[in-house]
């Protein structure tokens, strides 16, 4: 008897690679000299037979599809002129026919490449040339439908632990920001589960550091270069310490284009390098006795607000990345220092902020609101005015996508 396709059964299997094997459904066959009026008996009486093999010594030579022989066998005469000719008269002479042991996935682009038939009127299974049985494209559709839904939750489950794990490098941050600075905030939003944004903050003798950075990439890649990059970060630490932004940026250049090989030419003159990752950062240097601050920026500028004064400074960050095959290995970033009076506000954010896509134009949200929001807000604390950013960017971006992982920190030292 011919086995009714049950969708569950040909699910994933659990242990073992999927084979064509599991989609065989055990069939009646016919001889090549079986007549067209057996062919039309055994569709008769069994109505849930939708394609037939025809053999040969128990190997098949050929596939009557149903459809097809009763819509032949339907038209006037050609049961009188047919009937009795043999059943090789209206069968696919070239079906499709695959091994029982053939994986899924090479059964999928065998099907595809043998056409819409091997779809609509199913394929043969045989092991060792002899007929198994017919698999039918309902069938392969599901099985890779429920493979693919496998691997997206192994890959999801994956990138969520991946998640996890760049959130806790993340909160000893948080820690230090808390102790360090009462009132600041520090929003990181990865577009995807995970993403290329990261900090640092951390409290040393007579003052704090921070260090904002957007690494190449987002999602899984930009994740991989986080994990790069705050360890490089960590080892330019110990070697020149917090007070020197730009000797911090410097060290961290260096560090990233030894480690991705991203020297003009090669690091030995061998060729260009296979990469040209790197990032973009704003690294801070505050003294609690002076209240001195030191500031040095790749491509992430600083925002500063002092007391009094009608409109932010905007602190340049150049146009030169860390790490870049194109940058320099000895390329020296500037050092910005300042005096803050008490009440002064920063802000540094990754450029994800500035070129979300939205409002009734579908424009970049940009600088200048971000300064406007600074300015109107100004009186607010630092994590009013990070939740009064973070409601303006949703309501801006709308039914847009977020085009890129947002990061920005606020403060007042």
């Amino acid at each position: 008897m011919t086995e009714t396709f049950n969708p569950s059964r040909h699910s994933l299997p659990r242990f073992r690679p999927a084979t064509a094997a599991d989609l065989c459904v055990a069939t009646p066959s016919v001889p090549a000299d079986a007549s067209n009026g057996d062919v039309l008996a055994l569709f008769t009486e069994r109505r849930e037979l939708m394609t037939l093999p025809v053999v040969e010594d128990g190997r098949p030579i050929g596939l009557i599809s149903r459809n097809i022989f009763m819509s032949q066998m339907s038209k006037p005469f050609y049961q009188e002129l047919y009937g009795r000719k043999s059943c090789i008269a209206f069968m696919d002479k070239s079906p499709l026919v695959v091994e029982a042991g053939l994986s899924i996935e090479a059964l999928t682009f065998r099907a595809v490449e043998s056409g819409e038939k091997a779809l609509a009127d199913g394929f043969i299974i045989t092991r060792g040339g002899q007929l198994q049985g017919v698999g039918f494209g309902l069938q392969l559709m599901n099985v890779v439908a429920n493979m693919q839904a496998e691997r997206n939750r192994q890959i999801m489950h994956s990138i969520e632990y991946a998640s996890v794990i760049q959130r806790a490098m993340l909160r000893a941050s948080d820690d230090a920001l808390a102790e360090a600075l009462p009132d600041a905030a520090l929003v990181w939003q990865p577009r995807d589960v995970v993403g290329g944004d990261f900090y640092h903050v951390a409290r040393h003798a007579g003052g704090w550091c921070a260090v904002i950075a957007d690494c190449t990439g987002h999602g899984v890649p930009g994740a991989f270069m986080t994990l790069i990059a705050s360890s490089l970060l960590a080892q330019a630490l110990q070697g020149c310490g917090p007070r020197d932004p730009a000797a911090l940026l410097a060290e961290l250049n260096r560090g990233v284009k030894d480690m991705l090989g991203q020297h003009a030419g090669g690091r030995h003159g061998g060729g260009a390098s296979l990469s040209n990752d790197g990032l973009d950062a704003a690294a801070l240097w505050f003294d609690y006795t002076t209240r001195r601050l030191s500031y040095a920026g790749a491509r992430l500028p600083l925002f500063v607000l002092a007391p009094g004064e009608e409109a932010c400074r905007v602190l340049d960050a150049g146009r030169t990345g860390i790490g870049y095959a194109e940058t320099p290995a000895a390329h020296a970033w500037p050092v910005q220092t300042m005096h803050l009076p008490p009440g002064s506000l920063l802000f540094a954010c990754t450029d994800g902020l500035f070129d979300q896509i939205g409002g009734e134009r579908e424009i970049s949200f940009g600088k200048r609101r971000v300064q406007q929001l600074l300015l109107e807000h100004r009186d607010s604390s630092a994590a009013a005015l990070a939740a009064l950013l973070a409601d303006a960017l949703a309501r801006w971006q709308g039914g847009q996508p977020r085009r890129d992982d947002v990061t920005y920190f606020c403060c007042r030292p």
